[in-house]
């Protein structure tokens, strides 16, 4: 299987396509100022190595294109980089245009596996599309902190979150059985050990010819970036765990981090019998992404006109 949509920037409605405006984010943050200092090209800009400056880049951010007023996360947790993850919103909205084009987007429900004590993904698709959201997380301590960030601004009817309490199971548990959804996202952990999530981060720093960092900048909890047999075997679960809830949910998603995994995860979902198989690249500067879509349900039968 080929991808079937290639894109070089961030999709089209991607509020960050033209960069970061620090005079803006920083009348909506004042906080930020004291991280922004001219880069070595002479513009605005913040050392992205250190965690305060990215988590007071990600408020500001937050506050001034998606209404969210507040917004922190605990000491040594991810603090995801925004444009990245609206773009993974957009091109889910892009996917259910075309297969499902009389969808009334107040009507999506989108199931946010491992959702973080960010909770960045809702928090975006509930104010850019008012998608209804349910996150879902085996830290308790994460999904406290996604609830105060739901609280603290108001987004209790669009927002709520569930605890998975089955360590080796990603929708068993979660999914009760009269639900239904639209579409769900992952963005998996992609390390089989913390050593190794350490190394990736480093290789990453030294491409830019820059020293890396004693810790990883964006932080992350040991279950948000590292699970036992990495990337390839928690996409092989999710593939096979998917097929019990085929009639429950419209479209599966997942980010596949390493391009390596695609031939596995394209084999797992044969395997499975999914009924489409989608690719959709995405890309922020040299950074290269995708996410792979699947689905048991037959495409909708075409109005007559």
């Amino acid at each position: 299987m080929k991808p079937d949509h290639t894109a070089s920037t961030l999709h089209p409605r991607n509020l960050h396509r033209a960069g970061y405006d620090f005079a803006v984010l920083v009348q909506a943050h004042p906080p930020l100022a004291s991280f922004v200092r001219p880069n070595a090209y002479g513009d605005a800009s913040i050392d992205f190595a250190n965690p305060q400056a990215v988590k007071a880049l990600n408020q500001a951010l937050l506050k001034q294109y998606y209404g969210v007023a507040e917004w922190d996360i605990p000491k040594h947790y991810l603090c995801p980089p925004i444009p990245g993850r609206a773009d993974y919103v957009h091109y889910l909205a892009d996917l259910l245009a075309e297969s499902h084009p009389d969808l009334n987007p107040e009507q999506v429900r989108l199931l946010d596996i491992g959702t973080g004590a960010n909770l960045v993904y809702p928090l975006i698709a509930a104010h850019a599309y008012h998608w209804q959201c349910l996150g879902v997380d085996i830290d308790a301590k994460a999904l406290r902190n996604a609830q105060q960030i739901i609280e603290a601004n108001g987004l209790q009817q669009q927002i709520t979150l569930r605890q998975q309490s089955h360590l080796s199971s990603i929708f068993k548990g979660v999914i009760l059985p009269s639900e239904q959804f639209t579409v769900t996202l992952c963005n998996p952990p992609f390390h089989a050990s913390a050593a190794e999530a350490q190394a990736g981060s480093q290789r990453k720093w030294r491409g830019l010819g820059k020293r890396p960092p004693q810790a990883l900048n964006f932080g992350g909890q040991s279950n948000e970036l590292v699970c036992e047999g990495g990337e390839a075997a928690f996409l092989s679960t999710m593939i096979s765990e998917s097929k019990q809830f085929s009639k429950q949910c419209v479209w599966f998603t997942t980010l596949v981090s390493k391009a390596s995994n695609l031939p596995l995860v394209y084999r797992e979902l044969k395997k499975v019998q999914a009924v489409t198989v989608k690719t959709v690249e995405m890309a922020q500067g040299q950074k290269q992404s995708r996410f792979v879509a699947w689905t048991f349900q037959p495409a909708p039968a075409k109005k007559r006109i």
